[in-house]
C-alpha cells in the first residue's frame, strides 16, 4: 500500500517580490522536509504573489517569473532539498500569453507545469482580462502515488478538470489556491472540497494563501479531505502555517492518460513506493473563528501587511474620542504595535469634554503615542477670511484636521489611516480632502452596526485575557456625532444605524432594486432618501484610501457604477 506525507505550507507572499518569495519557498521547504514530507504544496501564484493585475501582462515581468522559477528549482537542490517535491504557483508566459500556473519542481528541475484552466471573471476577479485558459493535466507519481493538480477556481466547476482526474484517476488532488477572504467563505469550502474529493474518488488536499494584498486579505484555512468528504485536518485562519498528513492509499487503481474529456493528461513518473513508516496522527483540526473575531483578524492582517509591505514602520490617524477612531486604533495596535501607532486629538470650539477625555482615555488603556493639536486658529482663519458659514465651515474643520494629519505624515513619515465606515461612506457622510484624507481605510468595507458589535467583543477578549480593553465604554455607548456645529448628532442627517444599515444590505450588497427594497419592508421614504445620498456620493469613493475587504460587494474591487450615471431607482 503506497504511502505519502505531505505538508501544506499556508504562506505569507508579497507581490512582486520575486527573490522574498522564492526565500519563503525554500524555507517552507525545508521545514517540510524536517518534518518527513514527501511533497510539500504552496498556494496559487506563489512565487509572484496574488493578484498580480496589470504586472501578468508586463512581459519583463513574466519573464523574471519564468526566471525565478529555474532558480528556485536550483536553490531547492542547492539547499539538499532536491528530493522533495515542491508544488509552487507562478505566472508563466508561453507562446500564446500570460497563463497562472503551478509547477512541480524535483531534483534541481522543473519535472511538471499545469496552467489554470477556469479564470474567474466576478467580484475582484479579473483573470480573463490577463490569462490564457489551459488544457493539459499533469499527473505526478510520487511514492508510488498518483497525485493530481487543481489551482483555485477549477475547484468550482462542475464536470471540470476534478471530472477529468476522476476519470483518468488519482489517488490524491492537491489545489493550491489564492482565495480571498469576505464573511462566512469558510463554510463554503469545506462543503465544496468534500464534493469535488468525492468527485475524484480521491483526498484532496487545499492549501490557501495567507496575509494583505492592497484590499484584499486571505485568511489561510487549508484544508484536507479523505476520499469520503471527511474533514482530515484544517489549518488556523490569518496565521502561516505547515500542516502535514499523511496517506496511505490502496492503490490498484485503472490510470489512464491521453485526452479524457476536454483535457489532455499527460503522466509525469518521480519515484515508486517508499519502504513502509510509522505515519503521523492526524492533523489538527482547528476549529474557525467567531464572526467577529474572523473580521477583526481579517482587518489586522491586512493593515499590518499593507503597512510593512509598502515600507512604513509607522501610523497616524486623528483620535476623536468616538467609535470609529477609537476601533481604528485599536486595531492599529494590535495589527502593529501601540509604538509604531500615534494618535492626534484635534480639537475645535465644538469639540466636547468627553471627546477629549475619551479620546485621552483610547491612549492610556493602548499605551500609543498621544497629542492634542488644537484648530482653532487655522479655522478661524479660513472661516474669517473666506467668510464661510453653514456647511462650508463645518467642511473647513475637517479639512484642517486633514492637513494637520497629513503634514505630521510629510514631517514623521507616518501612514495616515481615515477612520470613516461603510455606512459613512455609502451615504456620503464624509469631507472629502477631510476626514477623508489618509494612505489606508481600515474599516472602509465595515458597517457601523459591525463597528459596534467589533468594538464590544475586542473589549470581551481583553477581559476574558485579564487586560485592560482597549475602547473607552463612553465611545461605544454614546450618541454619534462629527462635532461640527453646537449640539450636532448623526442622526440628525442619517437615519438611525440600525435602520440604515439594513437598508444598505440590501442595496449595496444584495444589489436590490427600489421595488424590492418596498418589498423587503423598507419605507418608501427612506428609501428615496438613502438611494439618492448613495448614488450621488460615487464621485467621493472613488477618491477614498483603499482599505480592507470583508463583505461580498466592497466599494472599489467589488462595486463599479459609474460616477456620471442619468439612472435612478424609483
Amino acid at each position: 500500500m503506497p504511502q505519502l506525507r505531505i505538508a501544506l505550507a499556508q504562506v505569507n507572499a508579497t507581490v512582486g517580490d520575486l527573490a522574498g518569495n522564492s526565500s519563503l519557498v525554500v524555507e517552507w521547504t525545508r521545514k517540510s522536509r524536517e518534518g518527513g514530507a514527501h511533497l510539500v504544496v504552496f498556494p496559487e501564484m506563489v512565487l509572484t504573489g496574488y493578484p498580480v493585475e496589470d504586472l501578468a501582462i508586463r512581459t519583463s515581468f513574466a519573464r523574471a517569473s519564468g526566471e525565478a522559477l529555474q532558480a528556485l528549482a536550483g536553490s531547492l537542490e542547492a539547499a539538499g532539498l532536491g528530493d522533495i517535491a515542491a508544488v509552487v504557483g507562478y505566472l508563466e508566459h508561453d507562446s500564446v500569453g500570460p497563463r497562472n500556473a503551478v509547477a512541480v519542481l524535483h531534483g534541481g528541475r522543473v519535472v511538471a507545469r499545469q496552467n489554470k484552466h477556469h479564470l474567474p471573471n466576478y467580484g475582484v476577479f479579473d483573470e480573463r482580462r490577463y490569462f490564457k485558459p489551459g488544457s493539459t493535466l499533469d499527473v505526478v507519481r510520487i511514492n508510488g502515488v498518483e497525485v493530481g493538480m487543481v489551482i483555485c477556481e477549477d475547484l468550482w466547476q462542475d464536470g471540470g478538470p476534478i471530472t477529468a482526474l476522476g476519470n483518468a484517476g488519482v489517488d490524491l488532488v492537491v489545489s493550491p489556491n489564492a482565495s480571498p477572504y469576505e464573511r462566512n467563505k469558510d463554510d463554503q469550502r469545506l462543503p465544496l472540497v468534500a464534493r469535488r474529493a468525492a468527485e475524484a474518488g480521491a483526498p484532496l488536499a487545499y492549501c490557501n494563501l495567507v496575509g494583505g494584498q492592497d484590499e484584499l486579505v486571505f485568511d489561510g484555512d487549508s484544508l484536507v479531505v479523505a476520499a469520503d468528504g471527511q474533514l482530515i485536518g484544517r489549518a488556523p485562519q490569518f496565521v502561516e502555517h505547515l500542516m502535514f498528513a499523511d496517506f496511505d492509499l490502496p492503490g490498484g487503481r485503472e490510470y489512464h492518460q491521453g485526452q479524457i474529456g476536454d483535457f489532455s493528461v499527460r503522466r509525469v513518473f518521480l519515484s515508486d513506493a517508499v519502504p513502509a513508516y510509522e505515519p503521523l496522527p492526524a492533523p489538527r483540526v482547528f476549529e474557525p473563528l467567531s464572526d467577529e473575531a474572523e473580521v477583526w483578524h481579517a482587518l489586522v492582517t491586512g493593515l499590518r501587511d499593507y503597512v510593512h509591505k509598502n515600507g512604513f514602520r509607522s501610523v497616524v490617524l486623528g483620535l476623536s474620542g468616538g467609535i470609529d477612531s477609537a476601533v481604528v486604533a485599536s486595531l492599529a495596535v494590535d495589527a502593529l504595535g501601540a509604538d509604531s501607532v500615534y494618535g492626534v486629538s484635534m480639537p475645535s470650539s465644538y469639540s466636547s469634554e468627553h471627546s477629549r477625555s475619551d479620546a485621552s482615555d483610547m491612549a492610556a488603556r493602548t499605551g500609543l503615542h498621544f497629542t492634542t493639536e488644537p484648530i482653532g486658529e487655522m479655522v478661524s482663519t479660513y472661516v474669517s477670511q473666506l467668510k464661510l458659514t453653514g456647511l462650508a465651515e463645518e467642511n473647513i474643520q475637517a479639512r484642517c484636521r486633514g492637513m494637520l494629519l497629513m503634514a505630521l505624515s510629510n514631517q514623521n513619515g507616518h501612514l495616515v489611516l481615515a477612520t470613516g465606515n461603510k455606512s459613512e461612506l455609502a451615504v456620503g457622510y464624509s469631507t472629502i480632502y477631510g476626514d477623508a484624507v489618509g494612505g489606508y481605510a481600515p474599516i472602509k468595507d465595515v458597517l457601523k452596526t459591525l463597528v459596534w458589535d467589533l468594538a464590544k467583543w475586542r473589549n470581551a477578549e481583553a477581559e476574558k485575557r485579564g487586560e485592560t480593553p482597549p475602547i473607552p465604554e463612553n465611545s461605544i455607548s454614546k450618541p454619534p456625532s462629527a462635532e461640527l456645529r453646537p449640539g450636532q448628532v448623526d442622526t440628525d442627517s442619517l437615519p438611525d444605524y440600525e435602520v440604515l444599515d439594513a437598508l444598505l444590505d440590501d442595496y449595496v450588497h444584495g444589489d436590490r432594486g427600489y421595488d424590492d427594497l418596498l418589498a423587503a419592508g423598507h419605507s418608501p421614504e427612506l428609501v428615496d432618501k438613502v438611494l439618492r445620498m448613495v448614488d450621488k456620493a460615487e464621485y467621493k469613493r472613488r477618491q477614498y484610501p483603499p482599505g480592507t475587504k470583508i463583505s461580498n460587494k466592497a466599494f472599489g474591487r467589488d462595486r463599479r457604477l459609474p460616477i456620471t450615471n442619468g439612472w435612478r431607482e424609483g
